[in-house]
């Protein structure tokens, strides 16, 4: 009988994956560990933030950047928050009360330092304008023909009588009034802002030779202007707005000398597009960007 042939044992065959395993478990512990702590986190913000708007609607302090934007408070994905009463405010925590009222104070100090950081962009826009009006009436002379502002509004930009832009009692443009017009409208008819022409008389207590009031006088000379801007220079009908002021808004004091030369004009308003609140800053904003300057 012939001899059985001894098989060999086969070698074992080694797995070099198995490392896999270990590291995809701790993969997995790790996205686990992730999952719960920010579901913790977003819960307590979510109490936080329902806290802090409660608190500023109790307070009618608003919890938006600016109306109509979506609260800096707000989470995605998170339910409506409640209102937040006076009483319900009075339940808090001595702690609870000083977090959420140094909360509202911060984001109140956010909202002015955005309303003014808007304010100051928009000025600084102005104040190119400006610029851009003052090289071009200084290519034709007639610089001292106009008188430039910020106020609340936009840009004043004022059509002053030194050089007789109106003749006493008329409505009607010079010759020179005409190309001061027509110097400034080459610069304001590309941009897109509204216009408003204010009409002003001076302060001297006596009827208008040819007009029944002060009133009649400058809305006259108010729609002489818009007229000129729209029927010979192009500018939109949309864009303009007449407004007139008799002599109740002098632009210097009338006791001082030749005054009455001043007060007596149209004035041309660049209208800014801010929200209310902000335009009220123009001003302000304005001069500190001048004051810089010095």
């Amino acid at each position: 009988m012939a001899a059985r042939k001894r098989r060999e044992p086969e070698e074992e065959h080694e797995n070099h994956e198995r490392w896999l395993v270990t590291y995809a478990d701790m993969v997995t512990l790790l996205m686990v560990l992730f999952i719960v702590m920010f579901s913790m986190s977003a819960v307590d913000e979510k109490k936080f933030s329902a806290l802090k708007e409660g608190l500023a609607a109790g307070f009618g302090v608003s919890a938006a950047v600016m109306d109509g934007s979506q609260s800096l408070l707000d989470n995605p994905g998170s339910a409506a928050v409640q209102t937040l009463t006076p009483d319900q405010y009075r339940e808090l925590s001595p702690k609870e009360q000083t977090a959420v009222t140094a909360a509202v104070a911060e984001q109140e100090r956010l909202r002015s330092q955005r309303a003014y950081a808007d304010a100051e962009a928009e000025a600084n826009r102005l104040q190119e304008l400006r610029r851009e009006l003052d090289r071009a009436l200084s290519t034709k002379g007639l610089q001292d023909d106009v008188v430039t502002t910020i106020d609340d509004r936009g840009l004043v930009v004022s059509l002053v009588s030194r050089h007789v832009v109106f003749e006493a009692n008329l409505a009607d443009l010079t010759a020179r009034g005409r190309l001061v017009v027509d110097t400034l409208a080459k610069v304001l008819k590309p941009i897109p802002d509204p216009l408003q022409v204010d009409g002003h008389t001076n302060q001297v207590p006596v009827k208008p030779k040819y007009f029944d009031t002060d009133w009649d006088l400058s809305a006259a000379r108010s729609i002489t202007v818009l007229r000129h801007l729209n029927e010979d220079q192009g500018i939109a009908s949309t864009r303009l707005t007449a407004t007139a002021f008799g002599h109740e808004k002098p632009l210097v004091p009338v006791d001082e000398p030749g005054s009455q030369r001043i007060n007596k004009r149209v004035d041309i308003v660049v209208l800014s597009s801010l929200p209310a609140e902000t335009r009220e800053l123009l001003e302000e904003a304005a001069q500190d960007q001048q004051g810089g300057r010095t």
